[in-house]
């Protein structure tokens, strides 16, 4: 599989663009026009999830309420098939019994931060309730990685401490807010601020563009793992 075991992947020089990638763009800016204004990001942002992988590194994600929803329901898009079967190559994992390789699949590795309720609590009883992801991404995090920030605002004051670690640490942010992009704007390396500025609407616009990232990941990583 081509990133078990967090590895870097050496594959051959290719347009990350070719095949079905770009379709998926363009479909979404097709059906929901409003968002072409954030193509450039998303592109951007797919290169730098892309590049994470290769270097054999994963996604952290976090948000809060519905943006915590979110950053659980993109997890679930990475891990297991989406829109393909994920089949594992048995040249690939030779290790794997015959019964487990018919069944598992391969995944994109992403860590929701929102998942981890007994450090969570306790750590917001001892030390601080707006430090928990922060306190995470310092845990699990490592250069190469790429932490999502989801915030209809951009002013989540603890997904905002989450990506000042995030820098301190080497690792990418890429920001999903409203219209103004907020704090997480000047800190994200790529920040996606869709054209809405009240809630529900930011996040009509948050879930087809992370779905149309898992497509384009997807899409890439079943021809590395063909």
């Amino acid at each position: 599989m081509g990133i078990k075991g967090q590895t870097a992947v050496a594959v051959p020089t290719r347009n990350i663009y070719d095949g079905g990638m770009i379709s998926h763009l363009d479909d979404l800016l097709a059906r929901i026009p409003a968002l072409t204004s954030c193509s450039g990001q998303i592109s951007s942002a797919f290169e730098l999830f892309h590049a994470s992988y290769l270097a054999g590194g994963k996604l952290l994600l976090c948000g809060n309420g519905g943006s915590a929803a979110d950053s659980e329901h993109w997890a679930g898009e990475l891990l297991k098939g989406f829109m393909h079967p994920r089949k594992l190559s048995a040249a690939k994992n030779p290790e794997l019994p015959e019964d487990l390789l018919n069944r598992l699949q391969w995944a994109l590795p992403a860590i929701p931060l929102t998942g981890f309720p007994a450090f969570a609590t306790a750590f917001a009883n001892d030390v601080e309730p707006g430090l928990i992801f922060a306190q995470l991404v310092l845990g699990l995090g490592k250069p190469g990685d790429v932490l999502v920030g989801i915030s209809t605002s951009g002013n989540s004051k603890n997904v905002c401490h989450a990506a000042r670690v995030a820098r301190a640490r080497g690792i990418k942010v890429v920001a999903l807010t409203g219209e103004s992009g907020g704090n997480l704007k000047g800190i994200a390396d790529v920040c996606i601020a869709v054209p809405a500025t009240r809630t529900p609407q930011v996040q009509e616009y948050h879930l087809p563009i992370y779905h149309c990232l898992s497509l384009m990941l997807e899409d890439a990583w079943a021809e590395i793992n063909s």
